[in-house]
């Protein structure tokens, strides 16, 4: 058949198509791929091809043609048979680049290890200095938020004359900028990200001013250590009544109260965040790569460098001083042994001897100021390809390439932990027991969470959001706060399933539970009250600007599933006064199933309700579609997009539009071919659960993210393989990432990396 199918092909297809699908200028530019089954493709050839002469193609010539193009070069097969896939020569991203150099900070302090304890640990002293004798209270505060009035914070502490210690670190969760609000009307300092780098100075209470406001750009997966020391006087005038509140407004978020998930209650090593801000990575693949070198990215890692210099003298250098007295400082080897480590941690492995000839000796014999030495090379170091590129490390050992990919994989760095620069230095990354057991050591930490994250953020497409606005006459109780809300509702959730024991991506679809504000309730109403479990004495909770406490949820009328129907992803892809089907099947086949569609042939903008009032969404959708060219993608996009149409422009759950009873009735046809139908949401969730199409989009996605290149490039049969794994893993999303990082690490990067 596909021999009959080439000569049609060769005779009516190939002079505007291209004898290989690729297309040719001025007739059909588009390259012919994509994933429809045979079925479909010999349905559109039925339909449309040859152009001006549809009739000329049909029945079995449309399906020998259908198969000869599937084969040859049509498919994701073909196309991988055709040109297999390579690993592309990257340079750091910008995510990678922020990791990497906070990793190099870390290194000479090391890293925390993950931990479930959450919270403030607070003392309380009688009189205003930190004497022990006078230390009534040491507990873990949930967070900081009190009103002590002008009774004192306790049982034995002078009201008139106290002396609060608070320290903790702080959890970012997300990369992006945090605004910190600090609100006292007492005197108070706060140091942040090391113990001695003063972020607020309120020692002395200066009239009236109460609240302090500080921006910083926190990285996620970072814990950032603070205290607090906050210190009531005895005054000749009436004292002011005692209070203080720590709040933040988090990236998409409004303010609130820094909750107790995102404290732990001892302050951790120093932190390092990067300042500059980095140019966009590229996303035409669909997920980020570091291809572009350009004079922006160029300027910026310049940029990132002279910060990391200014930090290097400034912290690491004393504290590297005061910790290694026992090295002599003749001949300035103090400064020589302290800039090896960082180099040769920022490089990924030990320098040979030109290497410390260049970057070490040349620089101390140029430099007699010991600041001005270290500056230049950390810009030499940070500005080398050795540090930019780090698949350049086709020399380095077994274990030291291993070692560099899953710091890569897993935390978008480089290898700075102590217990892993061991392994490598006893060559014990050799086989795939020693790697597996690395990987699921990294798995758990902070780093790999806020990556995680961020991966399910991507296989969600959150990013393309922005700010979520509703009509306000239509929904005038719809507000930033709210948004903010659902926003973090949905992020409780998908931590939630994926840290718990089983860490199944089943529940991801079908979980009938989730987390809510008392905004949330009384917007979405009975389905997202708190369950009877989670309600608590509501006097007993903190209370502030912002304060809504997120609380688990359950509901009754099981009509919700997982992050599909969750108010925040059903509101986002939704316009601001009506649903969208188109946007949520484009969702649903693009990211869910992990399905290609082709770009629209024009510019696509809905028909205004007030045109045609008396229709519902979906007839009107079906009506601005019905054209034969618009049906090739729409009769994939709205059947699916159809399914979800019970749940309105804000995500709430509805029976009837224009007084007419919804019909959420659609379809799918798979990459077999074979058509489904589903009455409902209900159905569709069903199907995402057991469907091959989802598992391999996720690993794909997840794949892809993790390692920032295409998992074909590591074998034709690799993503089918992992995919297998995954199964049988029982979805564990884990587990998947474990298998993701040692395929990644074992790899022989160096016979198959494209320039």
């Amino acid at each position: 058949m596909r021999d009959k199918g080439k000569l049609i092909y060769a005779s009516m297809c190939a002079d505007c198509h291209g004898d290989q699908g690729q297309g040719v200028a001025g007739a059909y530019e588009t390259t012919l791929a994509g994933d429809a089954s045979i079925g479909e493709l010999a349905e559109q050839i039925t339909k449309t091809m040859p152009e001006g002469d549809a009739e000329a193609c049909q029945g079995p010539d449309a399906e020998a043609v259908a198969a000869y193009m599937h084969y040859s070069f049509y498919s994701e097969a073909a196309r991988i048979r055709n040109r297999p896939p390579q690993i592309s020569l990257a340079r750091l991203t910008g995510n990678q680049l922020r990791q990497s150099l906070a990793d190099l900070y870390g290194h000479f302090y090391g890293n925390m290890a993950y931990t479930d304890e959450r919270g403030v640990k607070g003392i309380y002293f009688t009189g205003a200095r930190w004497k022990e004798e006078n230390k009534k209270i040491e507990r873990v505060d949930s967070t900081i938020d009190f009103d002590f009035g002008r009774e004192g914070p306790g049982e034995g502490i002078d009201k008139q004359d106290f002396l609060i210690h608070w320290n903790g670190s702080i959890i970012a969760e997300e990369t992006g900028d945090y605004e910190i609000i600090l609100r006292s009307t007492v005197s108070f300092t706060m140091h942040f990200g090391k113990l001695g780098r003063e972020f607020i100075d309120n020692h002395v209470q200066s009239g009236d001013k109460t609240e302090f406001r500080e921006v910083v750009r926190l990285t996620a997966g970072r814990a950032y250590p603070f205290k607090i020391d906050y210190v009531q006087r005895k005054r000749k005038t009436e004292q002011p009544p005692a209070s203080i509140s720590m709040s933040w407004i988090p990236p998409h978020g409004t303010e609130q109260l820094i909750p107790k998930r995102n404290l732990i209650p001892w302050t951790v090593e120093p932190s390092f965040s990067l300042q500059t801000k980095l140019p966009p990575d590229d996303r035409s693949y669909g997920f980020e790569r570091g291809i572009a070198v350009d004079r922006q990215w160029d300027d910026s890692t310049t940029s990132a460098a002279l910060e990391f210099g200014l930090v290097a003298v400034d912290e690491l250098w004393p504290d590297f001083q005061r910790r290694n007295k026992k090295v002599p400082e003749e001949n300035r080897q103090r400064l020589k042994a302290f800039l090896t480590e960082l180099v040769e941690t920022a490089f990924r492995t030990k320098l040979s001897d030109d290497l410390k000839q260049l970057y070490i000796e040349q620089q101390v014999a140029q430099c007699p100021d010991d600041s001005e030495a270290i500056r230049r090379v950390v810009l030499m170091a940070l500005k080398s390809p050795r540090f930019l590129y780090p698949q350049t490390d086709a020399t380095d050992s077994q274990s030291q390439k291993v070692a560099n990919r899953l710091a890569l994989t897993f935390y978008d760095s480089l290898p700075s932990d102590k217990w892993l620069i061991e392994k490598v230095e006893r060559n014990q990354l050799q086989n795939e027991q020693q790697i597996r057991e690395a990987a699921w050591r990294m798995v758990n930490d902070f780093r790999t969470r806020g990556k995680t994250r961020e991966m399910l953020h991507e296989w969600l497409n959150m990013g393309h959001f922005n700010e979520i606005t509703k009509d306000e006459k239509q929904f005038p109780e719809f507000d930033k706060e709210l948004v903010a809300d659902m926003r973090m509702s949905l992020n409780y959730f998908l931590d939630d399933i994926v840290w718990s024991e089983k860490s199944d991506y089943r529940q991801l679809l079908t979980a009938d539970w989730g987390y809510a504000s008392d905004k949330m309730a009384a917007f979405y109403g009975d389905a997202w009250k708190p369950a009877a479990s989670e309600k608590k004495d509501e006097a007993k909770l903190p209370r502030g600007p912002g304060a809504e406490r997120l609380r688990k949820t359950s509901d009754p009328s099981e009509l919700r599933m997982g992050v599909l129907t969750h108010p925040y992803l059903m509101s986002g892809l939704a316009y601001t006064d009506a649903t969208s089907p188109i946007h949520r099947g484009v969702f649903l086949i693009r990211y869910v199933l992990g399905r290609t569609l082709r770009p629209p042939n024009a510019a696509f903008s809905p028909l205004s309700p007030d045109l045609h009032p008396d229709l519902t969404t979906r007839e009107r959708v079906a009506l601005q579609t019905s054209p034969e060219s618009c049906q090739v993608c729409h009769s994939r996009i709205n059947g699916l997009g159809f399914t979800l149409e019970r749940f309105d422009a804000v995500g709430r759950f509805r029976e009837t539009e224009h007084s007419k009873q919804i019909d959420p009735q659609g379809g799918y046809t798979g990459r077999d071919g074979e058509d489904l139908t589903f009455q409902n949401e209900k159905d569709l969730v069903q199907f995402l659960v057991d469907s091959d199409d989802a598992h391999r989009a996720f690993v794909s996605r997840a794949f892809q993210h993790f390692v920032k290149q295409p998992v074909a490039a590591y074998g034709p049969q690799k993503l089918d393989e992992l995919t297998q794994r995954f199964k049988d893993s029982g979805f564990n999303v884990r587990a998947l990432l474990v298998e993701i990082a040692v395929v990644a690490a074992m790899e022989p990067h160096d016979a198959n990396i494209a320039g």
